[in-house]
């Protein structure tokens, strides 16, 4: 498979915690779709201290992967909203 491409796309979306609307990331992020997984060279800037949990509440939001050979986040459904 293709690894995604580094520069990725121009539009950064502000990543927030579902529960108790913390902003986590900006990300820059392709498409119009569901944020399914965020490549961890798109993040622009990182608002938490420990990955894939929420500095605020501390509810897991994400766990640490490999998609495409790349290092990713991969969201748990519900835990997370884009604007």
């Amino acid at each position: 498979m293709a690894k995604p491409n580094k520069k990725g796309p121009t539009q950064t979306v502000g990543v927030y915690c579902a529960k108790c609307k913390a902003q986590l990331y900006h990300y820059r992020k392709g498409g119009t779709g569901a944020l399914v997984k965020c490549f961890k060279e798109r993040i622009v800037k990182d608002f938490t201290t420990t990955a894939g949990i929420c500095p605020k509440c501390q509810t897991p939001f994400a766990r640490d992967t490999l998609v495409r050979g790349t290092p990713a986040f991969k969201m748990i459904g519900g835990k997370v909203t884009i604007k």
